[in-house]
């Protein structure tokens, strides 16, 4: 099944390009989500997920409504056990989470090391959301009511947790722009346009399948 994956840069707004464009070709969006199908897989609280994995701003506040996992729907038994969660199984976990989201349709997969864990797929788009240090600064400023230093220190720290995930897991550079099919600068072009790049690509690769859904 065709997929796109999101990889950003905290504060480059590549969360909210993922929920447009999965809005727009009515395709199902993992994102945050991952950490609650990660917590019930290894039937621990996402607090404890957090301590050890990547983590984001609200991850243990939104439910994997989509995920529909129940106990053992995805993970196997061996992964439902209540054992500690620990850093490899929890990546254990995400990737049998990546693999039944592939699974059961179309989807915008965001972070997660997921573009590096489907880089050999065919049908999956990878693109890359990043910005100047000062505008993702600005954008988490805005957005989450920080002062500026705040948000310079929250800024380099996601970054630097995001690039120490993908290459403990996959002995990858995480902004090597090769890993990519489209590498946008949001803040110079605007999300707006990079929704609409996103989009157009995938309706060449895709076909049929990525034609935006009409709202009108």
């Amino acid at each position: 099944m065709p997929a796109i994956t999101v990889t950003r840069q905290f504060g480059s707004g590549g969360g909210e390009l993922a929920r447009r464009v999965a809005d727009a070709l009515g395709w199902r969006l993992f994102d945050n989500a991952f950490i609650d199908g990660i917590a019930r897989g290894l039937r621990a609280t996402p607090a404890s997920v957090q301590a050890i994995d990547e983590r984001s701003p609200s991850l243990a506040e939104r439910l994997a409504d989509a995920l529909t996992l129940g106990t053992g729907e995805v993970v196997s038994a061996s992964l439902t056990s209540p054992l500690p969660p620990t850093e490899q199984r929890i990546a254990d976990v995400t990737h049998h989470i990546i693999d039944e989201a592939i699974a059961r349709g179309p989807v915008v997969l965001v972070g997660r090391g997921a573009q590096s864990y489907l880089a050999k797929h065919a049908d999956v788009i990878h693109v890359l959301c990043c910005a100047p240090h000062e505008a993702r600064v600005a954008r988490v400023m805005q957005r989450d009511g920080l002062s500026a230093d705040e948000a310079d220190r929250l800024v380099k720290e996601k970054n630097q947790q995001r690039g120490h995930y993908v290459r403990r897991h996959f002995n990858r550079d995480w902004l090597a722009p090769e890993h990519y099919h489209l590498a946008l600068n949001t803040a110079w072009l605007g999300l707006d346009r990079c929704i609409d790049m996103v989009l157009e690509l995938a309706a060449e690769r895709f076909g049929a399948q990525a034609t935006p859904k009409d709202t009108g």
